[in-house]
């Protein structure tokens, strides 16, 4: 393994679209929903820990994580745990990262990614992750993944490939970057994909740590040179502190919206290994083996009949679930919320904003 690859894998997100059963205390990238026996990230660790060497792997996280995370990765030393006191978006997660990587390894290379993906072709994954690590070695610009696209998803971000200026790299396809979209409607979506020129935005990034540093500076330097100037503090018994005080006047602001977006040399390595952002039950459904009937099912002990196209699950090993006659339902059960909707995103949006609207926040 090259000793100059690093691994930054963001783990903070409090995954509100998976609830009841991902919390406040304990989100969905440590759970493991899919029941495999390994978390989400776990498995994110898994996969990378075939590429890099196991102390150049960091997680940054909530604070109030940090003993969930070295409880299910307890290979992981202490100091790679990076803690964020309040959430501030992607792009300070990756500026404290890359100037802690910096500060001992200006030779590093690194790739950013989520906690929460399914990879269906893991070889494949690996193999494009290295391709991309191996190529962004001392180069100044800055590497993204865009995933062909199956369906016009709305709950994805797009990237607009330049088809004129198209790289072959060690056999995968890559091209400069147009233009980054949000989520787009349905009828926009359908455009984006009849167009053959959109990817998916995966949200996995590969670049130089000086390339990033570089761009950050360029581009959100209120963000960049306060975490610059903290190169003193790093991998001492300083740093937490420092950090704190920090982040309590950072700007909060996406690596998308805040660099990739402005940055004018980006390149996209279009993949087919096989991905899914589980950010939300439907996601998950779509991604999920179902019964003859359709069914999305995880329960343990369970009377189902005359029931379709729904999602069914329950955490709970010695309580029994029956349910009759339900189509294109919900149904999600845990020790202390039992949830029961229409299988939309906007009911269930809706069903969030219920919970703070009647002062149930108690139970996010």
């Amino acid at each position: 393994m090259d000793k100059n690859f690093y691994c930054v894998i963001m783990a903070g997100g409090v995954g509100s679209r998976f609830w009841p059963v991902s919390r406040n205390h304990k989100p969905k990238q440590f759970l493991d929903i899919l029941g495999v026996g390994r978390t989400f990230l776990q498995m994110t660790y898994d996969r990378f820990i075939k590429i890099i060497p196991q102390e150049n792997i960091m997680v940054v996280t909530a604070g109030a994580y940090k003993d969930i995370v070295s409880e299910q990765l307890p290979d992981l030393p202490p100091e790679n745990i990076l803690l964020e006191p309040y959430k501030r978006n992607t792009a300070p997660c990756i500026a404290y990262a890359a100037t802690k990587i910096k500060s001992r390894n200006p030779k590093a290379t690194m790739v950013v990614a989520p906690s929460d993906h399914i990879i269906f072709n893991e070889s494949l994954f690996t193999d494009t992750i290295l391709c991309a690590l191996n190529y962004a070695v001392g180069r100044d610009e800055l590497f993204t993944l865009g995933i062909d696209p199956t369906r016009p998803e709305t709950g994805y971000g797009y990237i607009q490939s330049n088809l004129a200026s198209q790289y072959n790299i060690d056999g995968i396809v890559a091209y400069k970057v147009k233009t980054f979209t949000e989520k787009p409607d349905k009828d926009l979506a359908q455009v984006f994909i009849d167009s053959g020129e959109f990817l998916w935005n995966s949200g996995i990034f590969i670049w130089s740590v000086e390339a990033i540093c570089r761009a950050l500076e360029a581009y959100l330097p209120e963000v960049y040179l306060p975490f610059k100037g903290g190169e003193k503090y790093y991998y001492t018994a300083q740093e937490q502190s420092f950090i704190d005080n920090l982040y309590a006047d950072c700007p909060s602001i996406s690596i998308d919206y805040g660099v990739m977006e402005k940055a004018t040399e980006v390149i996209v390595f279009q993949a087919s290994f096989g991905w899914t952002d589980l950010g939300t039950w439907e996601a998950l459904y779509l991604q999920a083996d179902k019964d003859e009937n359709n069914n999305f099912i995880r329960v343990p002990q369970k009377i189902i009949d005359t029931t379709s196209d729904s999602i069914v699950f329950s955490s709970e090993e010695n309580k029994l679930l029956v349910v009759k006659g339900l189509v294109n339902y919900m149904v999600v059960n845990t020790d202390d919320v039992l949830m029961i909707c229409p299988r939309t995103e906007g009911k269930f949006k809706e069903v969030i904003a219920d919970l703070a609207a009647n002062e149930k926040s108690k139970f996010m």
